[in-house]
């Protein structure tokens, strides 16, 4: 994927999002290749039926996810209206005021704010959502590529997952190719995430790796 790619995704749908699409995709394709390991040794297996399985499975968790996307910006959006219209519903600043701080509570906040500070915070977004009219919640053309987006971060995450098991003959070398592949892909996805958010790359690379080790591990052991 070019860094081009990324730009043009990256600005349809958060990055954090974004990563954490491509994480739960490798993941999927991970548990399912690792698992056919396991059956490969005991009873054989069928490679053309496998790449079918990889991707059809996250093609699926795809179109979920992408619904499950749309109908999480419907929910936001209802709540941003609601929060409106419980401000004006209230009589006073003060109670407006507290609809606020519950809503944005500052000890959430990446910041510091106590005190005169927090309130003038309050009273500054109260003041934005007095001028403010409700409108009706309507999705956005920008919420419908997020979700397309979100499909293809899922769906295209078979593709390394496949790839040798397409080019390689050897069934058991194509598994063990795939399975690395997609391990180095959870520390790529890991690191990349830390260059975003302002972590540690090496670090976070690692722990993503593991962490997506033991997720994998656990969807095995419980049959999945």
């Amino acid at each position: 994927m070019t860094s081009n790619l990324i730009g043009r995704i990256t600005n349809i749908i958060d990055p954090g999002d974004a990563l954490g699409e491509v994480l739960f995709g490798l993941i999927m394709a991970l548990t399912l290749t690792v698992g056919s390991r396991l059956v490969f040794e005991k009873e054989g297996l069928n490679v053309d039926d496998l790449v079918v399985a990889t991707i059809g499975c996250n093609v699926a968790w795809g179109i979920i996810d992408a619904v499950l996307f749309y109908l999480g910006a419907t929910f936001y959006k209802s709540r941003r209206l609601r929060l409106f219209r419980q401000i004006k519903a209230v009589r006073t600043e003060s109670a407006a005021l507290m609809v606020i701080a519950k809503e944005f509570p500052i000890e959430k906040a990446p910041f510091s704010a106590k005190g005169a500070d927090a309130e003038a915070l309050y009273r500054s977004l109260l003041t934005l959502a007095g001028r403010a009219d409700p409108v009706k919640v309507s999705l956005s053309k920008g919420d419908l590529l997020a979700a397309i987006a979100v499909f293809v971060l899922v769906s295209a995450t078979s593709i390394p997952a496949v790839m040798p098991l397409l080019l390689i003959d050897n069934a058991h070398v194509a598994l063990r190719t795939s399975n690395l592949f997609l391990i180095m892909l959870l520390f790529v996805t890991g690191y990349a995430w830390a260059r975003f958010s302002g972590g540690r790359p090496l670090y976070a690379g690692m722990t993503m790796t593991c962490l997506g080790l033991l997720l994998v591990a656990i969807a095995i052991a419980l049959g999945g």
